[in-house]
């Protein structure tokens, strides 16, 4: 079954506590976007800052140039998923292992350029993969759904591999996200943004659980 996954996406410990309060009514799994200024284009609060109510399950997504310089700061906060960019540098293939041998998932996110054949190996390594469709370090753009083809070539190679979907999730598009394969869509924007946080995601849950019409 699909989840709707709440993001939180800042840049300042004011901004971090706001968007924490917003969710946390209705949340249980949540994305936590982290950058360096680097390899995305701004900064959000930093790894020494970040923390969440008890009864979250996290999923922590590094847009980081050089994990290897993250990796331990992140395991120390034991979330339930740690997710590094098949883009990024160094040994990205150790770090999921080591992640994983520290009893977390590990998961690996391809940009719109990236082929999963030619990341194999990572894929082969991951529990999770996930489409980035969006902007790096921005809530909203647009979801590409001509990215749900990644999903037939990504199961090629692991086909019991959790697929998750970053970028443009909205209630126009996630049932059809859900219907492409897609296990569990990232939702900021479409959450973070609405007069009522509560009501867009149940909306949300909502669309991605209904039946489709013959």
């Amino acid at each position: 079954m699909s989840v709707i996954v709440p993001t939180i996406l800042a840049e300042t410990i004011d901004d971090y506590k706001v968007q924490v309060e917003r969710i946390q009514p209705f949340a249980e799994r949540v994305h936590i976007d982290l950058t360096d200024g680097e390899f995305a284009p701004r900064f959000t609060v930093g790894h020494d800052q970040l923390w969440w109510p008890e009864n979250w399950q996290v999923d922590i997504h590094a847009m980081v140039a050089r994990p290897a310089e993250y990796a331990q700061a992140l395991v120390n906060l034991k979330p339930n998923m740690i997710i590094f960019h098949a883009e990024s540098q160094g040994d990205v293939a150790s770090l999921l292992q080591q992640i994983k041998q520290l009893g977390m998932k590990a998961g690996v996110s391809l940009q719109r350029s990236t082929v999963p054949e030619t990341v194999a190996p990572l894929i082969e390594i991951a529990d999770h993969v996930m489409i980035f469709s969006g902007e790096l370090g921005q809530f909203g753009g647009k979801a590409s759904l001509m990215q749900l083809e990644k999903i037939r070539l990504i199961k090629r190679i692991k086909a019991d591999v959790e697929i998750g979907w970053d970028g443009g999730v909205a209630v126009e598009n996630a049932y059809n996200l859900t219907q492409g394969g897609v296990d569990v869509l990232n939702t900021g924007g479409a959450i973070q943004k609405a007069a009522d946080p509560a009501a867009a995601y149940k909306d949300l849950v909502k669309e991605i659980n209904k039946h489709g019409v013959i």
